[in-house]
């Protein structure tokens, strides 16, 4: 198959799709290697950035998606939404955070940081499919433990957890850890990018133990 059969060819495919493939997935189906497919995606991505396309491909972790041009958001949302783009509480980016940071983590952990109750926050994180369970710690009890998605790394325009900014300072536990994480939280507030949706209601207040 020719570069140019095959650039359309992924287009094609990934456009099909609606949601990331995995690189593995796609050398299957065009039956390419690695190399030749990820040069034939570089070559699509630079494409649609150099003419200003509607649309990007973006790389996530080991997949790769095609997904709306962020500067058009604008336009999309006037278009196909009347509703407001929801932003995620500052308690829901504390958890994200935490668990983007330092996953994979259990509710326990995350308690243990924030010092508050967190079980409402994470179902609302869990429902928008930005974090997601990694299966259960072998300790007594077997908690369930969580990490972040595929979703979570498009909505905040990061290819993989290794672009998000760097902590301030060496990790400690509790608050100092708490502390810490402001100055990314900001970063990711200023980077959030996602879909509109209801707004969220806000937290209600930890239980007194």
């Amino acid at each position: 198959m020719e570069v140019k059969e095959l650039e359309s060819a992924l287009e094609g495919v990934l456009f099909a799709a609606g949601e990331p493939i995995p690189v593995e997935r796609l050398c299957l189906g065009l039956e390419v290697d690695r190399p030749t497919l990820d040069a034939v995606a570089q070559r699509l991505m630079d494409r649609y950035s150099y003419d200003r396309r509607g649309i990007r491909l973006v790389k996530l972790d080991t997949s790769y998606q095609l997904c709306s041009a962020p500067e058009f958001a604008g336009y999309i949302r006037k278009t196909l939404e009347s509703r407001k783009p929801a932003r995620l509480s500052q308690p829901a980016l504390e958890v994200l955070a935490i668990i983007a940071y330092y996953q994979p983590v259990t509710r326990a952990y995350v308690d243990q940081v924030r010092g508050v109750d967190s079980s409402y926050t994470m179902g609302l994180l869990l429902e928008r499919e930005l974090i997601e369970e990694a299966g259960r710690l072998a300790v007594p009890g077997r908690p369930v433990q969580f990490r972040t998605t595929k979703n979570f790394l498009r909505s905040f325009g990061l290819s993989s957890l290794e672009e998000l900014p760097e902590l301030p300072g060496p990790s400690q536990e509790g608050s100092q850890m708490t502390l810490e994480l402001e100055a990314s939280l900001q970063r990711l507030r200023e980077a959030e990018v996602l879909e509109e949706s209801e707004p969220e209601p806000p937290e209600p207040p930890a239980e007194e133990p």
